[in-house]
């Protein structure tokens, strides 16, 4: 009986979402986890199944870390962002587009899932510009590290259109052929607002936001995009997760109609986000 009534509740939810297109931003620590990696691509089969159209964009960043410590290779950070030169941009890359998309499609396949993967540098998908950061004011140059100037989103609908699913790899280009790595949030948000998507899930390691980390209790289950730019304004929300929540922001301004941010550690956390009452992180809407 508790499994009909899980299926009664997800109804509801079911009908009101097919059709419906979600962007998801795969990433963390749990795309090494093996437990974990196998209940989000058994999540991602079913919503397909029951006509929700999906685009993924997946991250990378552990890979990249253990594939140039075996190069001899080092690696720098600044600004949490990881300093990028030629031989390293090769390796990102390399990791990216190469071994963690093509192994993620595979596993959809397995299922009978009509999946392709793309890099950002495919059919002009992201259009890049070379991006800076700040110490003091300072502008530092950081090298191959780049953020999204333009969606090409016809590339998306054609093959959502054909009932693929897209698998995205963050690795864009400018137009004079430099190739730049980019954060995945940020592209995920981008593809997310170009399509005007339903829903923009953030799956990594976040179990989503806490107005207090030292008390569980206080976790926020839903709150609007207004809020979470006064949490910013009063510090509840800082560090590496102002630019996330940001991110989370100009996605609702431009037009998405819902952002969660959940934790993947926990098995099938999507499903329960989406088809569940309670669900298992934070949704962030716009103001109503």
């Amino acid at each position: 009986m508790q499994r009909v009534d899980v299926l009664i509740e997800a109804l509801p939810y079911i009908k009101r979402f097919s059709g419906k297109t979600f962007v998801i931003k795969y990433g963390g620590s749990i795309m090494n986890n093996e437990a974990a990696k196998k209940a989000f691509i058994e999540d991602v089969v079913l919503l397909k199944l029951v006509g929700i159209n999906i685009v993924i964009v997946h991250g990378g960043g552990p890979d990249i870390s253990s594939m140039l410590k075996k190069l001899d290779i080092g690696t720098q950070f600044i600004n949490g962002l990881r300093v990028t030169d030629e031989a390293t941009m090769e390796v990102v890359e390399m990791v990216l587009s190469g071994k963690i998309n093509k192994d993620l499609v595979g596993e959809f396949c397995k299922h009978g899932m009509h999946c392709m993967g793309i890099s950002g540098r495919d059919s002009n998908l992201i259009i890049a510009k070379k991006m800076y950061t700040f110490i003091n004011e300072e502008k530092i140059d950081i090298g191959y590290v780049g953020e999204v100037e333009k969606i090409n989103i016809h590339v998306i609908n054609d093959m959502i259109s054909k009932g693929y699913v897209p698998v995205v790899s963050p690795v864009g280009a400018d137009d004079a052929g430099n190739i730049y790595n980019i954060n995945a949030d940020y592209v995920a948000g981008a593809i997310a607002s170009e399509l005007k998507a339903e829903k923009f899930i953030l799956l990594s390691d976040i179990e989503g936001l806490y107005r207090d980390l030292e008390d569980k209790s206080s976790f926020i289950s839903e709150v609007t995009s207004l809020e979470i730019q006064q949490y910013i304004h009063e510090g509840i929300i800082s560090g590496g997760m102002i630019p996330k929540m940001e991110c989370c922001i100009d996605a609702i301004k431009n037009g998405v109609q819902d952002v969660h941010v959940i934790s993947g550690k926990n098995e099938h956390s999507l499903l329960l986000e989406i088809f569940t009452d309670s669900g298992s992180g934070t949704m962030i809407r716009g103001v109503l």
